[in-house]
């Protein structure tokens, strides 16, 4: 199972992204999480012990392309070594792997992005899953970042901003030969919720999430909701989407 959330900024991906992992590793599964943002996010919804961190300097060698400086990863070393030497273990077993940070006067983080972008290339096959959280906005997940993934769930607030950045991704995913996608409508709380963001995103909706106050209490305190609420609104809600998600991946 190869999957990534996407969604407006806020509407809590990060959240079902971390959450999701953990169950499915809980279930037996060997899960590696991928943070492509920045801005940390993913790593406080697991539980992980490094919130920022990419791959090291170490991992990725600079070279000369007709005059122009570009990165790699390193001679010999390839995707699935590199999540085997620097993902993070985090909780439940998920192997945690991240964009990390910009750094620097100018916050230039290329060296990090192209080492980045070359192991989604080359990512673990047979055995794995992998849960992706990807940067908010409507080009990435398409284009670049989420090119990995067998399904994009786009996570929509019943808002009309998040549901028009839900249509609008809607609307890239008509192109030929991109992922399935399918819409999460979260932090509900009225009964209709669910079913309007389906009309408004023209997207089949695979999971309705409560709005839940100790979700955002784990949020305040730095936890995992796993952790923070482990049998609340929230937890039972995306094992009721990891069993939708496994079903939608059978069809």
């Amino acid at each position: 199972m190869r999957i990534a959330f996407v969604g407006k900024g806020g509407v809590g991906k990060s959240s079902l992204a971390g959450t999701c992992a953990r169950l499915l590793a809980r279930s037996g599964e060997r899960v590696l999480a991928l943070d492509s943002d920045p801005m940390p996010g993913l790593a406080f919804s697991l539980g992980a012990d490094r919130v920022d961190e990419g791959l090291p300097d170490e991992a990725v060698q600079e070279y000369d392309d007709d005059g122009r400086r570009r990165y790699r990863l390193r001679d010999g070393l390839t995707g699935p070594d590199a999540v085997e030497r620097y993902a993070v273990r985090g909780p439940d077993g998920v192997y945690f792997l991240q964009l990390g940070k910009a750094r620097g006067p100018r916050w230039n983080n290329a060296r990090q992005h192209f080492g980045f972008q070359q192991v989604l290339d080359d990512l673990p096959g047979e055995g794995w899953s992998i849960v992706g959280d990807l940067p908010g906005g409507t080009r990435q997940p398409f284009m670049t970042w989420g090119r990995y993934a067998e399904m994009i769930l786009v996570v929509v607030e019943p808002t009309p901003a998040s549901m028009l950045t839900g249509r609008r991704l809607a609307r890239l995913a008509a192109m030929d030969g991109g992922p399935r996608v399918a819409a999460v409508a979260n932090k509900v709380q009225e009964p209709g919720d669910g079913e309007r963001v389906g009309q408004r995103t023209g997207l089949p909706v695979l999971g309705v999430i409560p709005f839940d106050s100790e979700l955002v209490m784990a949020d305040r305190l730095g936890r995992a909701v796993l952790d923070h609420d482990p049998e609340g609104s929230t937890a039972m809600a995306v094992r009721s989407l990891v069993d939708a998600l496994r079903v939608g991946m059978e069809s």
